[in-house]
């Protein structure tokens, strides 16, 4: 089970109404727009009474299916004290019920040819499965079980086991892997004391050994009800049949405590100075930095911008930062940037590691230089190009199977209420300038306002 998504953009997969063939899409003059007409992503949205919103979206053309469950729950809905919760909540839902015994959901699954995984984020959690079309029946049975039944079903064996297994994830994934550090430490030198996105989505260890049964229970009474919920079936299904399983299963579910009332409202980000730069000595070879910055929400004016920005810093070996700190200078063996997007505000990164015999301070001095270079003019009509092209082919090709297109339509449904968002997504990027890119790199990307970590070697003991 991935921690947190990876950011992707809408894609359009091969099965979407596409009313223009590939050569309308790209023959584009440089300062021209790319066109996207007629691009749809066909679905059918309904309410059940207690609130859970059900979306389908049909394709027969192969005899699979998938389902997605978006439960509005993250590390951002965590109190004082209790961090890694909704991470820990995930792997528990894995736990058993009554009916369901412990390793029963993936062996039922994967013994008529299944499979399922999740993820958690800031911002919610999400369950996923895929298998051929006939057993949607068992997809749906399990996924009602467990919303109905787990919470009662979880005890202190159950917590204990599945603690353990999260605490060895995060030795695992962060503090034993080089630069793994970066994702515990970013959090809390970005985002102020009391803002939701403060800590890690994995919680420390002091908050998981502290957790309890009965905090556990009530985390799931409270967020793990169907008006905080989504449910998308995707794939070769019949819909009359699939909405009267549905209904049957999750229609008497009662509604619980209107989880989204208890939501914290983040602030706008913060234009404040960051506190002092931070060091910090790892198990690695070479000294890499870190630039951040806290930056407009998903879908906020300026999040399209400043993620075709990344594009043109750092996308390709073309790029304005590839070709300055790594084929001219040689200060980098690499740079990355990125726009992380995000419900309560997002956050741009570029980090470079050090090329063998670079230290750190030519390394930083370096970056800095090259960024503010390169923010002093707007990209070129070629790069404008070049990184519009690049998001229409992510559209076009990142979607491909039910089981993404799914997963799509209910962050749309998640994050902004309603799924029908796949045109209103592609235009933010098609229809950006460069005047507009490199006014919000100069509006939210100042060195005053930029967190910046350090990781370097561990020094050898004398």
């Amino acid at each position: 089970m991935s921690l947190t998504p990876t950011r992707s953009l809408v894609a359009v997969p091969c099965a979407v109404a596409v009313a223009c063939g590939p050569a309308l899409l790209f023959a584009q003059t440089p300062s021209q727009p790319v066109a996207t007409p007629g691009l749809e992503l066909p679905h059918r949205r309904f309410t059940l009474d207690n609130g859970l919103v059900v979306i389908f979206h049909e394709d027969h053309t192969v005899p699979v299916v998938a389902v997605n469950l978006s439960y509005k729950v993250g590390s951002r809905d965590e109190r004082k004290g209790r961090t890694g919760f909704a991470h820990l909540f995930e792997h528990l839902m894995f736990m058993g019920t009554a009916r369901v015994g412990r390793g029963a959901f993936d062996g039922l699954m994967e013994a008529e040819g299944g499979w399922n995984n999740a993820w958690t984020s800031t911002d919610r959690t999400e369950y996923y499965a895929f298998g051929p079309s006939r057993i949607l029946p068992l997809f749906l049975w399990l996924e009602a079980d467990r919303l109905s039944e787990l919470g009662r079903h979880i005890d202190q064996t159950k917590l204990d086991l599945q603690r353990e297994v999260v605490r060895n994830e995060r030795r695992q994934t962060s503090e034993d892997t080089p630069y793994g550090q970066v994702e515990l430490l970013l959090p809390g030198l970005l985002y102020a004391k009391g803002h939701p996105y403060h800590h890690p989505v994995i919680g420390s260890h002091a908050d998981l050994q502290a957790a309890s049964v009965l905090d556990v229970q009530q985390f799931f009474t409270s967020y793990y009800v169907p008006e905080n919920v989504s449910l998308v079936v995707a794939g070769d299904f019949d819909s009359v049949v699939t909405e009267s399983e549905i209904r049957r299963l999750f229609g008497a579910l009662p509604r619980g405590a209107a989880a989204t009332n208890l939501r914290p409202v983040g602030p706008a980000p913060s234009t404040a100075a960051i506190p002092t730069p931070r060091t910090v000595e790892d198990r690695v070879d070479q000294p890499r930095v870190y630039f951040a910055w806290q930056t407009p929400a998903y879908f906020a004016p300026d999040d399209a911008e400043l993620s075709l920005l990344s594009d043109v810093l750092t996308d390709g070996r073309a790029s304005r930062l590839y070709q300055s700190m790594v084929y001219e200078r040689q200060l980098a063996q690499d740079v990355v940037s990125s726009q992380e997007s995000a419900s309560l505000g997002s956050q741009f990164v570029i980090y470079a590691t050090a090329r063998e015999g670079v230290a750190l301070e030519a390394l930083e001095a370096g970056l800095d230089a090259e960024l503010s270079r390169a923010l002093q003019s707007p990209p070129t009509a070629a790069e404008m190009e070049a990184a519009r092209n690049g998001a229409v082919t992510d559209f076009v090709s990142g979607l491909q199977s039910v089981l993404s297109r799914a997963a799509q339509l209910n962050a749309y449904q998640s994050e902004l209420g309603e799924p029908d968002a796949l045109r209103r997504d592609l235009s933010r990027l098609t229809n950006a300038t460069a005047d507009g890119v490199v006014e919000a790199a100069r509006r939210w990307l100042s060195p005053e306002r930029r967190a910046v970590l350090r990781i370097v070697p561990t020094k050898a003991p004398e």
